[in-house]
């Protein structure tokens, strides 16, 4: 009896212990203490409770907390054991957590899965409609540059930021005598917000920053961050918990949520402080950004009835400083994922970051222009800017050369790193002297070209007397294709490659070659095929150059002559060359030249040879000997110099 009743007082208590370790997990994962609940739902885990809900915690944990590594595992054990009733939103996490860790095929196939969960998932087909993304935005154009790690980062957590003439602001936990509270999601202590001395670092590589102080007059006890300030420096706007000054206060299930400030400068300090009408006890605001303009306040949210985990909402500023009602950007912008950090930008880019749009993994910066009421398809940023891990906190300077952006990226100094960069604009000249290929003389009056490497024509120009192109302002490492044309010319192009070398001036010189010159009209022998005379296509392209003369002087007059080499009976040869002739008439004729203008086509066969490949001597003469005689010659009879032309 005993036994049994020490037995019963064993497993009471230890079900008892175990029930309050899942409440204590619970209540750590709904506080956001992503640390430890991991740790705890684990031992819960190993004890026996093999259910949904605490396996899903578990990966959600390690998700939340970026050890990708241990989420990847957990969630194939959840989609094993779970493969039915898996919710959307774990493949999805699963399936980010596969991007990061460098899986991208296996990502992709599970993001794929979502559509059978959700035919109308946003996710899903944007990866259905740009499978190649990956490669394209790992290999986007150069534009970032010179990324650099500020030298305040520390190994806590450091980001966000704002530009404010020449200052900087950004969030940091790192300790100080008054914040050393710990707080339970990553163990570290609370954000306060930090101004730095914004310094330009050497040879033009970026921005740094120096001397950082915590802004004192807006820190509590609990957390302060992402400030931004209007253009006149007399309003700031910052993200702060929902705490009234005594107390943090929370929803009804005892969640605190983050609300957005206003401060007033009183002098050289902050003061007057306002949370804004629009925030709420039952959801979070936060992540403020003005629009150029200052009359619109963008901002994040997870209030009911939006698109994902978090969107991106706007409110107009009136002149009196109230403020509008908050509207949803919509579907363009968010997505079912996770939209945060907007930056609204000099030119009117909105910029921010989201895990929903097709990424390099976990959250990746992307760019929208703004125009009225509508949003462009954002645009991901790519390489280097975005990687397998988060990155976001994006903003730019006013004249767009250089900016900063938050990484948690491995090489960092801690946990979230800021990182400056530079806005790549290297441009150089592509110039050149277009001249005659037999005389050397410049030519006027030449249509040159820049083509694109694909084709598309970027600029024109027209020589004058000098024969001088310029270009200004190209691409850096680009390849471009330089066309020269005129009339009466043969045109030509030349490939160009311009390199990384701001200001560069590279030369392209380009010959053209006269169709007629030396009172002949030139162009390359026209070949047919042995014992043929239909004309061959390579044949045709270079008549074309006869029918190019034969347009641009209206009045000329020729007549066609056509030969054979000795090979072959003389009669046969004869007749041979005669169809040639008329049949390269015909061609002319069929593009358009009227048949008056065609004085004769006539063959002669061999009887006007070249060199001594004749009958006889036929063993001593090679092909290129042969080919010599194989040749038509075009006579200009009137409406030009009344010479003889050749095809040689």
């Amino acid at each position: 009896m005993k036994n049994r009743i020490l037995l019963i007082l064993l497993l009471l208590v230890t079900v008892l212990s175990f029930g309050q370790r899942k409440y204590a997990a619970d209540r750590y994962f709904k506080e956001y203490a992503y640390k430890k609940s991991a740790e705890l739902y684990e031992t819960i885990y190993n004890k026996g409770d093999k259910t949904y809900l605490v396996i899903s915690r578990l990966a959600d944990s390690h998700y939340f907390n970026v050890a990708f590594d241990k989420a990847e595992q957990w969630y194939e054990e959840l989609i094993k054991n779970y493969p039915s009733i898996v919710s959307s939103e774990h493949i999805f996490r699963y399936a980010q957590t596969l991007k990061s860790n460098g899986k991208i095929k296996d990502s992709d196939q599970w993001m794929l899965k979502l559509k059978d969960l959700g035919e109308n998932d946003s996710r899903a087909i944007a990866l259905e409609k740009n499978k190649d993304y990956f490669v394209e935005y790992t290999n986007k154009e150069k534009t970032f540059i010179n990324i650099h790690n500020l030298s305040s980062n520390t190994t806590y957590s450091d980001f966000g930021g704002f530009i404010y003439e020449d200052s900087f602001y950004f969030a940091s936990t790192r300790p100080d005598a008054e914040n050393k509270k710990i707080y339970q999601w990553n163990n570290q202590p609370y954000l306060n917000i930090y101004r730095s001395e914004l310094n330009r670092l050497e040879e033009d590589k970026g921005l740094d920053v120096s001397l950082s102080n915590k802004v004192a007059s807006l820190s509590t006890k609990y957390h302060e961050s992402n400030a931004i300030i209007s253009k006149n420096g007399k309003m700031m706007y910052f993200t702060r918990d929902n705490y009234d000054g005594n107390k943090l206060q929370s929803d009804k299930n005892r969640t605190t949520h983050l609300k957005i400030y206003s401060a007033e400068k009183i002098y050289e300090t902050w003061g007057n402080v306002k949370e804004l009408p629009f925030n709420s006890d039952q959801y979070s605001t936060g992540h403020p950004a003005l629009s150029s303009d200052e009359k619109t306040l963008y901002f994040v949210s997870d209030m009911p009835n939006g698109y994902g985990g978090t969107d991106l909402y706007k409110v107009s500023i009136d002149e009196n400083g109230s403020y509008g009602s908050p509207e949803n950007l919509g579907s363009t912008i968010n997505t079912e994922g996770r939209e945060m950090f907007p930056f609204v930008g000099e030119d009117n880019r909105l910029y921010f970051s989201s895990n929903g749009h097709l990424g390099l993994g976990a959250l990746d910066i992307f760019e929208s222009q703004i125009e009225g009421d509508r949003y462009s398809v954002p645009v991901n940023l790519g390489s280097p800017v975005n990687g397998p891990l988060d990155d976001f906190g994006f903003v730019i300077n006013k004249d767009r050369t250089a900016g900063f952006f938050s990484s948690n990226r491995e090489g960092g100094v801690g946990d979230d790193d800021i990182y400056s960069f530079t806005i790549y604009k290297c441009k150089e000249n592509i110039k050149g002297i277009v001249t005659d290929s037999r005389t050397g003389s410049p030519i006027e009056n030449v249509r040159v070209q820049l083509m694109d490497e694909s084709g598309v024509p970027i600029s024109e120009q027209v020589t004058k007397t000098d024969g001088v192109y310029l270009f200004s302002n190209v691409a850096c490492e680009k390849n471009f294709v330089v066309v020269a044309s005129k009339e009466d010319y043969k045109a030509t192009q030349q490939a160009t490659v311009t390199l990384d070398v701001n200001k560069k001036d590279i030369s392209s010189d380009l010959q053209l070659e006269s169709l007629i010159a030396e009172n002949q009209i030139v162009i390359n022998p026209i070949y047919f095929d042995f014992d043929l005379s239909n004309i061959r296509e390579d044949a045709e392209y270079e008549l074309e150059h006869i029918v190019s003369v034969l347009n641009n002087n209206p009045e000329m007059i020729i007549k066609i002559e056509s030969h054979t080499d000795s090979r072959g009976p003389r009669d046969y040869n004869r007749i041979l060359s005669d169809k040639r002739a008329k049949s390269t008439r015909d061609y002319i004729i069929s593009r358009g030249i009227p048949s008056s203008r065609i004085e004769s086509a006539i063959g002669y066969g061999e009887d006007q040879l070249l060199n001594d490949c004749k009958e006889g001597w036929k063993s001593k003469c090679g092909e290129e000997d042969h080919q010599k005689n194989r040749r038509s010659y075009f006579y200009i009879v009137s409406g030009g110099k009344n010479v003889k032309t050749s095809t040689q």
